[in-house]
């Protein structure tokens, strides 16, 4: 077992937080002061280092750049009321890194690194942790392969890193949804179940397009018939339709098992409803939208938590909702929004103390 006495840790002389207002700050833009890094070589993973954040130097002919091995998971941590910095189920997002690595034929992190190592980074970030309402501190664990010469086949060596980002409200207007019928996003026996590198950029033309006809996302069809929904956009996808809230099943492996899913299907129990995981059609979908029984469509996935759908089109068909009066999903990031900073009783053991 690798302990926090067993990193190699450069210290910085001066912290950039000096010059940065963590109010309001967006998503994605600035970095803490710290990272971690370790490369696996000759088949062990070697000492983890934490070290200042700065640029990677890397040769040309880096394999990741060719061939696409890279991996990533997205976690939150909060600091709650009592001022205690909290991470909201990184065990899962951990399990699921490896599942990742194992599909893109990467060697498995072992556990200590990856917890303990973000612990130790995230306790010498802590300063960085905004205390704000609605904000939180975005953690990117990532590997990718790291052999120095070209050629088509798995990587020797490899690097894992985990880089931290303060982020604000994630305040993301209703989106109008563009159902995709030519492009796929994963098709049985591929990719789709991982959290790759590659499917977010293979995903980047389709929504272009969609864009262009002035929607916001698309919502992935299957790719043999364009018929059943799988994912919306970057997030996992939830139909109300009466009292029963159904997403589409993960049995393909054509969709991300996410964390903040399975989190909402805990809550949306709790709630009260039925919750179905199984196929789902586009018919099925609009001939809700019709007897009047489809109330609510939304997202869900680690930046915003829930991404309310304000339209939703099919061919010819469009679904428009008012949002306003929306129940299930505000009171679902409520309810989540109360444990992550410790408002409620964590009684599902999600939140992972630093």
């Amino acid at each position: 077992m690798i302990a926090a006495a067993d990193f190699n840790i450069t210290k910085i002389e001066t912290s950039k937080l000096n010059d940065i207002n963590l109010e309001n700050i967006p998503f994605g833009k600035y970095f803490t002061d710290y990272m971690l890094e370790v490369d696996y070589e000759e088949g062990e993973w070697k000492t983890p280092e934490i070290k200042p954040y700065q640029p990677l130097l890397m040769e040309p002919s880096l394999a990741a750049i060719h061939y696409g091995q890279a991996i990533f998971e997205g976690i939150k941590a909060y600091r709650n009321e009592a001022g205690d910095i909290q991470v909201f189920r990184p065990y899962d997002n951990y399990k699921r890194f490896n599942q990742s690595a194992v599909r893109m034929q990467m060697p498995e992190v072992p556990e200590d690194i990856f917890m303990e190592g973000m612990k130790l980074l995230i306790s010498m970030d802590k300063s960085w942790v905004p205390s704000q309402a609605d904000h939180s501190l975005y953690i990117r664990p990532f590997m990718f392969s790291s052999d120095e010469m070209i050629g088509v086949r798995p990587s020797e060596k490899y690097k894992f890193m985990i880089i931290l980002s303060p982020t604000g409200p994630y305040y993301s207007a209703p989106m109008r949804i563009y159902v995709e019928e030519q492009y796929v996003r994963a098709v049985p026996g591929g990719v789709g179940y991982a959290k790759a590198a590659g499917n977010y950029g293979a995903a980047m033309f389709a929504t272009a397009e969609a864009k262009k006809k002035g929607y916001d996302q698309v919502l992935w069809t299957d790719a043999y018939e364009h018929k059943y929904v799988q994912e919306c956009g970057t997030m996992n996808v939830f139909f109300i339709i009466g009292n029963t809230a159904i997403t589409p099943d993960l049995d393909q492996g054509t969709i991300l098992a996410g964390v903040t899913r399975d989190s909402v299907i805990t809550v949306l129990k709790e709630m009260g409803f039925t919750v179905e995981e199984r196929p789902l059609s586009i018919d099925d979908v609009i001939d809700a939208h019709k007897a009047g029984l489809l109330y609510e469509v939304f997202g869900t996935g680690t930046a915003a938590t829930i991404s309310l759908i304000k339209e939703l089109r099919y061919k010819d068909y469009v679904m428009e909702f008012d949002v306003t009066k929306w129940q299930a999903a505000p009171e679902v990031k409520n309810r989540l929004n109360d444990i992550r900073y410790g408002k409620s009783a964590d009684n599902n053991g999600w939140m992972v103390k630093v």
